[in-house]
């Protein structure tokens, strides 16, 4: 897993599986974003199965999917929502891109 640092508080990375939760609970993570619908590769871990995971590791879990070239105002409501609360983030898509993208909508609707 490839994890990129967007901000003090936020960081994405490509899917994730079960066992990348203890590193991330380990960076601090305290916050785990699903922006990614399940069904769009074969090999995906569900959604289910990384929420399951992360509740163990005592992680809060927010599922706002949606294909890549759809993004709505709502989804970046969402994820402001979440960013105004002032806990540690990481979101996940499919390569980290949708997820990069979500976050600068999030902060030009703080701003």
């Amino acid at each position: 897993m490839q994890i990129q640092q967007l901000d003090e508080q936020v960081s994405v990375s490509e899917q994730i599986t079960t066992t990348d939760i203890p590193g991330l609970v380990e960076d601090g993570v305290v916050v785990l974003v699903c922006n990614r619908p399940d069904g769009e590769a074969f090999d995906q871990t569900p959604f289910a199965e990384i929420q399951a995971a992360a509740l163990e590791q005592g992680l809060e879990v927010h599922n706002i999917p949606f294909p890549g070239d759809a993004m709505t105002s709502e989804h970046a409501r969402q994820f402001a929502e979440l960013m105004a609360t002032g806990k540690r983030i990481h979101a996940y898509c499919r390569s980290g891109t949708r997820s990069g993208n979500l976050w600068a909508s999030a902060k030009q609707l703080s701003s």
